[in-house]
């Protein structure tokens, strides 16, 4: 059983798109092995690796379906499960790294003192729940989030009752805009893209902001202590 793409399905795709023609090919043989099951390997991978775009696998996977190779039903089950794999795999890493491995690695950073982890380790503590569920629906964060929660020992239940709901929905999205766009499956990366620049601009503003404050704050302690 094999997938033949039409060459309009990457000759119409910008130049960011071609560039991830690899990538897109390289789950289209995961499909072809496989047939639904890669899917979820692929996003299992993406999770781990988060270069892999999480942007194309999913419509890929909703395309692959609505050719007959497997059924939309197979293909969210599958990616879900994908998903929940692994985020799992990094909250295991999350819970090997510790919360004492997590300070002695902080301590050794510049800028990063322990009144700064103390404080995102409570703000995660009063908002872990929210933050594992919609951060399966933010890029970058959607295979990060998982280790703070790790750390933390969240309820592993919770953690993946809540993972597996955001992935679900966040799932869904992507697989049924691939199912319904069909050949133009391509332009649901466009879209994703560009929410991904504006999360990409977030945090580096958010990243500039700190570290000037960081810096600043060194600065008057030392003009206070001179």
């Amino acid at each position: 059983m094999s997938i033949h793409f039409p060459a309009a399905v990457f000759a119409q795709s910008t130049d960011s798109a071609a560039n991830l023609t690899g990538v897109a090919q390289w789950a289209v043989n995961m499909m072809e092995t496989i047939g639904a099951p890669g899917a979820g390997l692929a996003i299992a991978l993406e999770n781990l690796f988060p270069p892999l775009p999480s942007e194309v696998i999913l419509p890929l996977a909703g395309f692959t379906a609505s050719r007959g190779n497997f059924t939309l039903i197979e293909a969210l089950l599958w990616t879900t499960l994908g998903s929940v794999l692994g985020a799992w795999l990094l909250y295991g890493l999350g819970a090997w790294l510790g919360r004492r491995r997590m300070y002695a690695i902080a301590d050794k950073l510049p800028l990063v003192d322990v009144e700064d982890v103390e404080k995102v380790e409570a703000w995660f503590n009063r908002h872990g729940y929210k933050a594992v569920f919609f951060g399966r629906m933010i890029p970058i964060f959607r295979s990060l989030i998982s280790i703070p929660a790790g750390i933390e020992r969240m309820p592993v239940w919770k953690f993946l009752l809540l993972t597996t709901a955001g992935s679900l929905i966040w799932n869904t999205i992507f697989v049924l805009a691939g199912f319904y766009l069909g050949e133009n499956w391509h332009f649901v990366e466009q879209y994703a893209d560009i929410f991904q620049k504006i999360v990409i601009a977030a945090v580096v503003i958010f990243g500039a902001y700190w570290l000037i404050s960081k810096i600043v704050k060194i600065r008057n302690s030392r003009n206070s202590a001179s």
